[in-house]
């Protein structure tokens, strides 16, 4: 076969891992459903909903999706605390981000720049204009494009082109340096300018012109999913991941241990009399060093040691990096030094692990 035949046989379609976001299909929701939520992760890991202002709303993992097109679920916002005359300072969106070193294919700020193309379905509960922006953290530059939803409760995709960006490389480190952002509602200070559709320099009034109030009513339910992220011009079939997949690339961020009754949790020696301590590792290693969230007081936990169930009363970490830490129970008492043991769930329990951007 000749050389120029070959080459002619190549595939058209970006091979390897084409898609930027994380969980863009919302397959993983460790954190489950949110209630009363005004800012913070949402049910969907890795992304976020905020608002300035007086929104509150319960996000959570949905099963409407659109029909045919290989989803199983969606990212719901769900308005319980309405706004309907937002005040100039007021927002509400929902957003993921990215490391540095996740975006460097971009070439941004560079004369080798490359566009990126958006593409997502979205079932809006209002018509008219919508706005997503791409927000450049390490130079404070932003671009935003709008569309236009047709018809409201109806599933409909969406494709966004951005343009190249020769200004202002991204960071090549851990950190957040983009971030995508869904627009529900905006006051004045977001949209009495004229949306910048070109990169430029981040003006308020110029990042949500146009935008129509989503959060206006407590009837109104937001739905999201299959959102893609793709270098170059042209928006190409979505990139399915298995559940698995997904879930160790999230877990850089995030890592939620769960543990029925009698479950054991890790192996510990006493120091002294009032702590013990147990190594831990971290699989996939995580982002930065973690916090332990949700489980600092240790209600659920019981040490075994030396023929003795004792009640754990503070559980904490120490020494934390990226691929282990330190495991501390305190109890009451704990025992004798030098005792090794076990700390296990005395009942169903979690903790969880985070390192979010």
């Amino acid at each position: 076969m000749s050389k120029a035949r070959q080459l002619a046989q190549k595939p058209t379609q970006p091979t390897g891992r084409k898609n930027l976001i994380i969980n863009g299909a919302m397959t993983v929701a460790q954190r489950g459903t949110q209630t009363t939520q005004t800012s913070g992760y949402t049910a969907c890991d890795r992304w976020q909903f905020n608002e300035s202002g007086a929104t509150v709303v319960t996000t959570s993992q949905d099963t409407n999706v659109p029909t045919g097109e290989g989803f199983a679920n969606s990212l719901k916002v769900e308005v319980t605390t309405a706004v309907s005359s937002p005040a100039a300072s007021n927002y509400a969106f929902i957003r993921t981000k990215f490391e540095g070193q996740d975006l460097q294919s971009i070439c941004k700020g560079t004369s080798g720049a490359k566009k990126v193309t958006l593409s997502f379905w979205v079932k809006s509960p209002k018509t008219g204009t919508h706005i997503a922006e791409l927000y450049d953290n390490d130079n404070a530059r932003q671009v935003s494009k709008a569309y236009s939803i047709t018809t409201a409760n109806t599933w409909q995709n969406v494709t966004l082109q951005f343009p190249a960006d020769t200004t202002g490389e991204f960071d090549n480190d851990v950190n957040n340096s983009l971030q995508i952002t869904f627009w529900l509602m905006a006051g004045s200070n977001f949209t009495s300018g004229t949306l910048n559709t070109s990169w430029a320099g981040s003006t308020s009034a110029d990042r949500a012109a146009g935008q129509v109030n989503v959060v206006d009513s407590t009837s109104n339910n937001f739905y999201i999913t299959g959102v893609q992220l793709e270098v170059g011009s042209v928006a190409t079939e979505f990139e399915h991941r298995s559940y698995g997949e997904e879930l160790h690339l999230y877990r850089r961020y995030f890592q939620k241990w769960e543990f029925s009754a009698n479950d054991g949790v890790v192996t510990v020696a006493n120091w002294d009399n009032n702590t013990s301590f147990g190594i831990i590792d971290f699989s996939p290693e995580m982002r930065t060093e973690p916090t332990l969230d949700d489980g600092t007081v240790a209600s659920g936990w019981e040490l075994y040691e030396a023929g003795v169930i004792r009640t754990g009363t503070v559980l904490f970490l120490q020494q934390p990096s990226t691929r282990k830490a330190e495991f501390a129970l305190t109890a009451t008492p704990i025992g004798t030094s030098g005792h090794a043991g076990w700390v296990r769930a005395d009942s169903a329990a979690f903790f969880w692990f985070d390192a979010e951007l």
